[in-house]
């Protein structure tokens, strides 16, 4: 089972510079301004360029160790929220929009992985338990 919210911004001049921007200010807004995050190139249909959308592990905080242990969320202090990009002209010509007008960038990510990130749940299937004593925690 999976769960996403997604963005668009459709508008003249839009950029990667204001993809990044909005990126920036959910993941300060959201996870706290502690929280950094990175881009990847990545390849998704409907957007060029594309990339994932990485954050700083809320296990971990983005060491990649828990105790004297790699941490068994991230790995490496990353976890992957989901993907964004500049929206391919062809998708902004089947809208009905002027690509040579308009640009844009959409987002998409995952809500359990931000809740996991958030809160600090070690594996997002703990969400769906169905023992209440797990889920009261958070």
């Amino acid at each position: 089972m999976f769960h996403q919210f997604e963005g668009l911004v459709v508008d003249h001049d839009i950029s990667i510079v204001h993809l990044r921007g909005v990126l920036e200010y959910f993941m300060k807004s959201f996870f706290g301004h502690e929280s950094t995050f990175r881009i990847r190139p990545y390849h998704f249909p409907f957007t060029e360029p594309s990339f994932e959308v990485d954050v700083t592990c809320g296990i971990c905080h983005g060491t990649g160790r828990t105790k004297d242990e790699s941490c068994r969320t991230c790995k490496a202090g990353w976890v992957e929220l989901g993907g964004a990009g500049i929206v391919h002209p062809n998708v902004l010509r089947h809208g009905g929009i002027d690509p040579a007008a308009y640009g844009g960038f959409a987002f998409g990510w995952g809500v359990e992985r931000c809740i996991m990130v958030k809160t600090g749940i070690p594996d997002t299937r703990l969400l769906y338990s169905t023992d209440i004593r797990i889920l009261n925690q958070y």
